[in-house]
């Protein structure tokens, strides 16, 4: 193996090996064209950021500015909307769901190093994947860890940090972040805390692709 295979099998490698280099500084040339664009200019967002990530389905939005490693390691499904300042490091594999958002300031590593100094200071580093299911909210602030698996219909409190697996439709906060409780139909009901809706459309999906 390559160092790029090694760590796209979330092996340790040596990143500035075998063209990852290159790869790298290719990226943050699409990354800054990307985030010096004009916010207006709705078509080329699209077709460099599409260009930039490695699959993302309809309805995709990520606000400037963004910051990624790669990018051709983040595949994000439908209805994709991104607040401010999301950070990837997509050495390992990132792989979203369908209608997820995320808040400001998020930040998501795959990428590691060893604990002992002198393996450290070997050079080796490793990327481990990490996956975030669908109808997922992650609150702002927020940091997922390597190796972080989080199930569908699940709330991210904001500034937690997540470094363990979180179950399906719960909703999880604080530095470890944890299971609160479980998300239940009475949420259904209320947009914050106790105030209930005032309107009656809440059911009612929208198409994010459809929006402007």
């Amino acid at each position: 193996m390559n160092q790029e295979e090694r760590m796209k099998a979330n092996l340790p490698y040596k990143a500035w090996l075998d063209g990852l280099a290159q790869k790298r500084m290719e990226c943050k040339k699409k990354i800054k064209k990307y985030n010096d664009l004009e916010p207006d200019d709705e078509k080329c967002r699209e077709e460099l950021l599409r260009s930039i990530l490695g699959k993302a389905g309809k309805g995709l939005t990520i606000e400037q500015p963004f910051r990624c490693d790669y990018g051709e390691n983040i595949f994000v499904g439908d209805n994709f909307w991104v607040n401010y300042n999301l950070t990837v490091l997509d050495v390992g594999r990132v792989t979203v769901g369908d209608n997820v958002l995320i808040a400001p300031n998020v930040s998501i590593y795959t990428a590691g190093h060893p604990i002992h100094p002198d393996s450290r200071n070997s050079g080796y580093e490793y990327g481990i994947d990490v996956s975030i299911g669908s109808n997922c909210w992650i609150g702002g602030s927020s940091v997922i860890c390597p190796g972080v698996h989080i199930g569908d219909n699940v709330v991210i409190g904001a500034g937690s940090v997540v470094t363990k697996d979180i179950p399906s439709n719960v909703v999880a906060v604080g530095n470890p972040c944890k299971v609160l409780r479980e998300i239940t139909e009475d949420d259904r009901h209320f947009y914050f805390k106790d105030r209930k809706f005032d309107v009656d459309d809440y059911f009612t999906p929208v198409n994010m692709a459809n929006l402007t």
